[in-house]
């Protein structure tokens, strides 16, 4: 074994506390899991807490693939005050009186049912974007603005949860936001700001779900580092795709990244994307599915109970093709 891997292939929901960077939550897996290769798939700011995927040893190589699922976040937004990083972190760069439109509870509901719908948003000056190799944020802090441009992006839910008054004469609005990837939620909240005419930044944000994880399936560090591998989720659920199971011959041709034709691998799909549900006694987690495969669609293959391999269905030559072998596999935890 090398130095610095622990045998472990594994997918681990952390609960991020707020004062952290995503960073330093890899770090802290590196050390709970004594695993070397760690990473997570969906950046938080060092102020947001909540849902945080991180994959240990080999199951990394699952992060590129984990990175493009829809999110859900509650956040306060600050009104009264910009800060230069759209959050409250930042220095304070204007300020304005609030309109008394907005302590109007009714309105407030109606102008944030009406965020709801595709648009363009500029990311915020301080993000992780990066242009011509250099991070925005990075720039930012040394006095340099980066010419960013517009991204596409859809909110898909937008609720007023309520309307009180914050520190330092400000007033906040609480919201439970669905939104796309690539939705920056400062963004969203200093664009509020503009619309209203009244300058807005984040005053707390947590994320309560990433694709099908939610934030009650995802753990504290502490509670992490006693479970460790216990703590293992099924990447298949997460990754939202279609499964076939692979056994004795088909198994060596899955470990080999041969290809396969569609008519050796019977497709099942699970009966729901929601953990609770599929926690019933009375219903089986997955069915067998009647759709036929499509172009480009990506399968999971699991052997011996783990995730063997990523499989992707090549239409014009009408087999599967391997995108992503695991030799040892991705544990599927006890969520199956």
């Amino acid at each position: 074994m090398k130095r610095g891997s622990s045998g472990l292939s594994l997918v681990v929901g952390v609960n991020k506390p707020t004062g952290m960077s995503s960073h330093d939550v890899v770090n802290r897996c590196r050390s709970i899991f004594g695993e070397r290769r760690v990473g997570h798939t969906g950046t938080l700011d060092p102020l947001a807490t909540g849902v945080l995927p991180v994959c240990i040893g080999p199951a990394t190589r699952l992060a590129t693939y984990l990175t493009g699922h829809d999110k859900r976040y509650r956040v306060d937004i600050a009104f009264g005050a910009g800060t230069d990083t759209d959050d409250v972190d930042g220095r304070v760069v204007r300020t304005a009186p609030i309109p008394r439109r907005l302590r109007d509870e009714a309105f407030a509901v109606s102008f944030v049912a009406g965020l709801v719908g595709a648009r363009k948003q500029m990311p915020p000056a301080y993000s992780a974007i990066k242009v011509k190799g250099q991070k925005s944020y990075e720039a930012a802090r040394a006095g340099t603005i980066i010419d960013l441009s517009p991204r596409d992006i859809e909110v898909y839910d937008a609720q007023l949860i309520g309307v009180r008054d914050g520190e330092n004469d400000t007033l906040i609005w609480t919201v439970d936001f669905h939104v796309s990837k690539g939705t920056y939620i400062r963004a969203l909240a200093r664009d509020a700001g503009l619309a209203l005419d009244c300058p807005a930044h984040v005053a707390a944000l947590e994320r309560t779900a990433l694709g099908s994880l939610t934030k009650e399936e995802c753990l504290s560090l502490e509670t992490l580092t006693d479970l460790k591998e216990r703590a293992a989720l099924d990447p298949i659920r997460l990754l939202g795709v279609r499964l076939a199971y692979a056994e004795e011959g088909l198994a060596a041709k899955v470990e080999n990244g041969v290809s396969i034709a569609p008519s050796l691998l019977q497709l099942f799909e699970r009966r729901t994307r929601s953990l609770a549900a599929e926690m019933c006694a009375c219903t089986s987690g997955v069915q067998e599915s009647v759709r036929a495969p499509y172009d480009e669609e990506l399968v999971a293959i699991v052997s011996d109970n783990r995730l063997k391999a990523l499989y992707v269905y090549d239409e014009a030559r009408a087999c599967f093709q391997a995108r992503c072998v695991f030799k040892t596999g991705v544990s599927r935890g006890a969520d199956i």
